[in-house]
């Protein structure tokens, strides 16, 4: 479970709180199975990595999909079992993909809660920025129209904020990523306006494909089909992609 570059140094308090999680959560899935034991350090404490971290974040994300434990220890199986975190969080990424639209507002204690840490005001300014989260209607410090936050209001009403599960765990981990948040939201630019390309020029492939005369329960079955082989091949290649790009670069260096 751990690398070569990289030590278990998380607690199981530490981890719960990473994952947003209690502890005992933690202690069932590995009295379970679906968590490797931690690397156990001197006076008897146990020490978790980051590995530990990416699949405690999947199985949460497959529960949330409404697999069972059985179900989840199944899959979980199914895995290879040196999987790196960065390997785990892209599988959890294409599980969370699948997610339906299920936006909800909470308020900040709950959100920070769901994060796992505390969250201040840069913090939620720069997920707000990203999309990741809004400021809800009527809520202190909901943003002007110009993008800055308003002050908050006399009642002394909490902070509530709308947000969606499955993009909330890839928004607080971006706030760890050391790059300047202008990066970031650049960086977001670029995947969207290309995302978008590829979906515009997919479905007019689809439709041309389909035909005009073709139902719209046809177009939809092949709609099911087509997605997840889609998702699977651009993720493949995006992957492949930037670990060639990246090789040029180091090579250059």
């Amino acid at each position: 479970m751990t690398t070569d570059t990289e030590e278990p140094t998380l607690t199981v308090d530490e981890l719960a709180a990473r994952a947003g999680v209690t502890v005992r959560t933690v202690r069932f899935y590995s009295s379970k199975g679906l968590l490797p034991p931690p690397v156990i350090g001197p006076r008897r404490v146990g020490h978790y990595s980051q590995e530990h971290l990416a699949r405690l974040a999947l199985i949460e994300e497959l529960q949330r999909q409404g697999m069972t434990l059985a179900a989840i220890e199944r899959h979980l199986q199914q895995l290879p079992a040196d999987l790196s975190a960065q390997d785990l969080a892209l599988h959890r990424a294409v599980v969370a993909s699948w997610a339906p639209d299920a936006a909800e507002d909470v308020p900040r204690e709950e959100l920070e809660r769901r994060a796992g840490r505390p969250l201040g005001e840069e913090d939620l300014e720069r997920l707000v920025a990203m999309n990741i989260i809004e400021r809800a209607e009527g809520a202190s410090g909901t943003a002007h129209s110009s993008g800055s936050p308003a002050a908050p209001d006399s009642s002394g009403s909490p902070d509530t904020f709308r947000v969606d599960p499955a993009l909330l765990a890839l928004g607080v981990q971006l706030l760890d990523v050391p790059l300047a948040h202008e990066s970031i939201l650049a960086a977001r630019g670029v995947l969207l306006e290309h995302s978008r390309a590829a979906a515009r020029e997919l479905s007019a492939l689809l439709r041309e494909a389909v035909g005009e005369h073709e139902s719209v329960a046809a177009v939809k079955s092949l709609s099911a089909h087509m997605q997840p082989l889609v998702v699977q091949a651009l993720l493949t290649t995006f992957q492949r992609s930037l670990k060639a790009e990246l090789r040029e670069w180091l090579k250059e260096s």
